[in-house]
């Protein structure tokens, strides 16, 4: 099946731009021949400040893809070129900024070691401070090289921060180590691994027939204590909040690994549960060349415009400006499905938002039982 999606796509391979997943010695060779190339121009006869061409992260590039035997989409970039240069005032900082972002992850590579983005950060605000003053710019930063070098972050030697959790009726086992039965590790789940190289690893086997995309921890937590599994053959799956990369990359291999699954997501109704669920569906931008390998087909299950008759009025809450500004974003992209549109139509008309635990109303039980007819029903978009 993966084949037959890769040939029934709507653009071909020549216009999409992506990040290889390469060993260090590659990396490395990388990273010397555009040192060299730099030294090169600086050296020849007439010389001059080169430039760095990389893929062009912005939003005016993107482009989203769809399957044609496939109700699958994600975002990818198309293979258009921008570039750093210190002969331009406003890209002298980032041109400086690339090169010593790359010296760093060429040491962190001879050394054999990996980092966080955050650790990168505060190595980089200690020795460059002038260049690398927030986090922000260190992000930025490592997605300039992915762009120039071609190759991932983690094959730079930058780990994921992960803070997700994964149970019910999964079995994992990591190289050499003992198999973890995902029904047994409690309220709390089985905590995911930051080490991609790890996950892409795991040797899986389950017998669910659905994954649930919890975006609370304690809705989660929720689900885990009261045992839904038993009930639901199922596997629940949450980053606690806004996916982090190493929960998305699990969920991920997951839908590799288990394609006849379904993938449902649980999220608040406002804004940012949709924005939530559509970064675990279609990657997210800000990922540049590597956000394919983050997506999966994750339907959306509820909290939707239908269960709004379930919660009390005196449990929603307005809506605030900075879920207007996310509305407006989601409205304006191309990747938006019209049913998912509708719902957040619904949501800026009201005013208002709802939050999955106002179902408690109901009895803390509730739940289970919500999400037991959603899927007898297969109610969900």
């Amino acid at each position: 099946m993966a084949d037959v999606r890769r040939s029934t796509v709507f653009f071909t391979e020549q216009h999409l731009s992506y990040a290889d997943i390469l060993p260090p010695l590659e990396v490395r060779a990388r990273i010397e021949v555009a040192v060299l190339n730099f030294l090169k121009v600086l050296n020849s006869p007439t010389p001059a400040i080169s430039i760095l061409p990389m893929i062009n992260r912005k939003a005016s590039n993107r482009r989203v893809n769809h399957g044609l035997l496939t109700d699958d989409s994600w975002i990818f970039l198309s293979r258009s070129f921008c570039t750093r240069s210190l002969m331009r005032e406003n890209t002298t900082k980032s041109f400086i900024r690339v090169w010593k972002v790359m010296e760093m992850c060429y040491e962190i590579l001879v050394q054999e070691k990996r980092v966080t983005q955050r650790e990168l950060f505060y190595k980089l605000l200690c020795v460059s401070p002038d260049y690398f003053p927030s986090q922000l710019q260190v992000n930025q930063t490592i997605q300039d090289v992915v762009a120039l070098l071609r190759c991932s972050r983690f094959s730079l030697g930058i780990m994921a921060s992960s803070r997700g959790a994964v149970a019910g009726r999964l079995l994992l086992q990591e190289p050499d180590q003992e198999i973890v039965d995902c029904t047994t590790c409690g309220s709390s789940g089985y905590a995911i691994s930051g080490d991609l190289n790890l996950l892409e690893k795991l040797n899986m086997k389950t017998d669910a027939h659905y994954i649930f995309v919890i975006e609370k921890h304690a809705i989660f937590q929720r689900l885990a204590e009261d045992r839904v599994f038993n009930q639901i053959p199922c596997i629940l799956i949450t980053a606690k909040g806004y996916p982090d990369l190493a929960t998305r990359f699990l969920l991920h291999r997951m839908s590799r690994a288990f394609p006849e699954i379904k993938i449902l997501g649980l999220v608040d109704w406002n804004p940012a549960g949709l924005a939530i669920l559509c970064t675990f569906k279609y990657g997210s931008i800000g990922m540049g060349l590597e956000a394919y390998r983050y997506t999966c087909n994750v339907k959306w299950l509820g909290l939707r415009k239908e269960d709004l008759d379930a919660i009390p009025e005196e449990s929603f809450i307005p809506l605030k400006p900075k879920d207007m500004q996310i509305a407006k974003s989601l409205i304006s992209s191309e990747i938006l499905q019209d049913n998912y549109k509708e719902e957040l139509a619904v949501m800026v008309e009201s005013g208002r938002k709802a939050e999955i635990e106002a179902l408690y109303f109901h009895g803390y039980d509730y739940l289970g039982k919500y999400l037991a007819n959603k899927v007898v029903q297969v109610n969900y978009i």
